[in-house]
């Protein structure tokens, strides 16, 4: 039987141009090791969680210009913390416990790069959150 680690990276996607290299700072190994990997796995539930928060919020978003969609995406990430621990948690639930280890020695800087890395993803995905359609009943 496998172990839970074994198990973690098996699944995780191999990002190419993720380079990393033994003279690389930490931080930096860290994140295109592991936080890449696991945020493009985690792509899909990050976009639902996003599309949740949204509607949860009385689809607000769906009215603003693109300009004000990427600022409202900039301030749920930095501003609500119950948002943002959410999804932090998505994406350290899939560490290792060799890689939590390393992750509580520096967890500040980290959580920085985990969410600059999910904004771009939902900067470069905002066409998905387009204003759901209200059936008409004819």
């Amino acid at each position: 039987m496998n172990s839970r680690s074994e198990d973690l990276l098996s699944i995780r996607p191999i990002i190419i141009s993720a380079k990393i290299y033994d003279s690389m700072h930490s931080e930096e190994f860290f994140q295109n090791k592991t936080l890449r990997p696991i945020i493009k796995m985690q792509n899909d539930l990050i976009m639902a969680v996003f599309s949740n928060y949204i509607s949860k919020r009385k689809n607000a978003f769906y009215e603003l210009s693109l300009p004000k969609q990427l600022a409202y995406i900039d301030n749920s990430l930095h501003k609500d913390m119950k948002f943002r621990n959410s999804l932090k948690g998505i994406i350290i639930g899939q560490f290792t416990v060799e890689e939590y280890a390393l992750y509580i020695q520096n967890s500040s800087a980290l959580n920085k790069r985990i969410m600059n890395i999910v904004k771009e993803r939902l900067v470069s995905n905002i066409q998905l959150f387009t204003k759901p359609e209200v059936l008409k009943v004819v």
